[in-house]
């Protein structure tokens, strides 16, 4: 798969040039920037800093078809550009990446750190922008680093990583810096994303998973304090409800109306609260030589450690993902004798499912309007998941 790529051109000062003439690229993912940089350089010789997506349309949002990017340049490309009608006003809730100048200064912090570290980078290039995250890799004798920015609602992830490099380290990646408004500046970890792992690995990935979850237990205060949100019992209840206000949700009017009552039986099962990385998919999961480090922490919080297990294996079918239930829950009964972890398993998985679809809607409500194509489908897909969930848990118990 492939996509067309239209880049429209602003200078420093945000005023538009107008365009480039559409070009294809070969990486159908549209929030990956850097073979959009790597093009344009090829094709036309311009360096450009992509900034923000400002259109696409594919059968599949993200994924391949017709995107336009708005992007800035130092100087006006050699060739010659296309008029573009664009609107470049300002809105409230645009990350600081995604303004003019906005890369120019968080990669003028990124190499002074790392100068400061005595690793000066050598080589800096574009990596990924959009409305989650801005990466760029920086280059140098010293190594690689990663510059990560994030918006808002992901500052937590830096407490997230002091805390991890403290008490597990290890288990994720080490970082280097960060400036307290969303700017990290991370280590390079070898090896490769796990999408698509087997279930050995999955199995694998648990298992090295657990520590940290259990290590977080005596600390769930602290990592509250820290800024790491707090979805412990009925907060997640009302925080679901909360994101969710805006949506229409008709169809799990009935699940919302039980869900105190539902966290409060995951309550009895005995489970303790711990560090949730939220996200735990094979993809968030690196591996080298047999070694696993869990990534992008972003989606972290405080809460029961079912939602990961669950993460670990949605889109599985039941056969296979039993054996990972299956052994995250005998790792907890060996943790905490006499809790039921199976039953906390069953009765969250509707809740996770509810709980995805509040993170959507909250970044839906935290990103500007031509960032929405992103996830224009995803909370009524996971409010769906949660109906049948529901259904199913339902059927069984019945």
């Amino acid at each position: 798969m492939t996509r067309t790529v239209t880049l429209v051109l602003v200078d420093a000062a945000g005023a538009s040039l107008g365009a480039l003439p559409p070009f294809e690229v070969s990486s159908p993912w549209w929030q990956e920037v850097g073979p959009v940089v790597d093009e344009a350089r090829r094709r036309y010789g311009v360096d450009v800093a992509v900034l923000r997506l400002l259109a696409g349309t594919a059968p599949r949002p993200g994924v391949a078809g017709a995107v336009t990017y708005l992007g800035q340049v130092s100087d006006p490309p050699a060739t010659p550009l296309v008029p573009a009608d664009v609107d470049l006003t300002p809105d409230p809730l645009r990350a600081p990446y995604a303004e003019p100048g906005g890369p120019a200064r968080s990669l003028a912090w990124a190499t002074e750190e790392l100068r400061r570290l005595g690793r000066p980078a050598q080589t800096v290039r574009q990596q990924r922008t959009w409305n989650l995250s801005a990466i760029w890799r920086l280059d140098g004798a010293g190594g690689t680093a990663w510059l990560k920015q994030v918006p808002l609602f992901f500052r937590h992830e830096a407490a997230v990583l002091r805390w991890l490099g403290r008490a597990v380290p290890g288990q994720t990646t080490r970082m280097l810096a960060e400036d307290g408004d969303g700017r990290m500046l991370l280590d390079h970890v070898p090896g490769e994303d796990r999408y698509g792992a087997s279930l050995d690995e999955r199995l694998t990935m648990s298992a090295a998973f657990h520590p940290a979850q259990l290590r977080s237990v005596p600390d769930a205060a602290e990592l509250v304090a820290a800024g790491v949100p707090d979805l412990r019992g009925p907060a997640l209840a009302r925080w679901i409800r909360e994101r969710l206000a805006a949506q229409d949700t008709s169809s799990v009017e009935s699940l919302l109306d039980g869900l105190e009552g539902r966290l409060d039986e995951v309550r009895r099962c005995g489970l303790p609260e711990t560090l949730v990385h939220g996200d735990l998919h094979p993809g968030n999961v690196r591996a080298r030589a047999g070694r696993y480090v869990f990534i992008d922490w972003g989606d972290a919080f405080v809460g029961h450690p079912a939602f990961d297990v669950l993460r670990l294996t949605d889109g599985l079918d039941p056969a296979t993902a039993a054996p990972i239930v299956g052994q995250w829950c005998a790792r907890w009964r060996d943790a905490v004798p006499g809790c039921e972890p199976e039953r906390a398993v069953e009765l969250l998985r509707p809740v996770a499912a509810l709980r995805m679809a509040a993170v959507y809607a909250m970044f839906l409500a935290g990103i500007e309007p031509s960032e929405h194509v992103y996830h224009a489908t995803d909370v009524a897909a996971c409010l769906t998941q949660a109906i049948e969930a529901a259904s199913a848990g339902a059927r069984t118990t019945g």
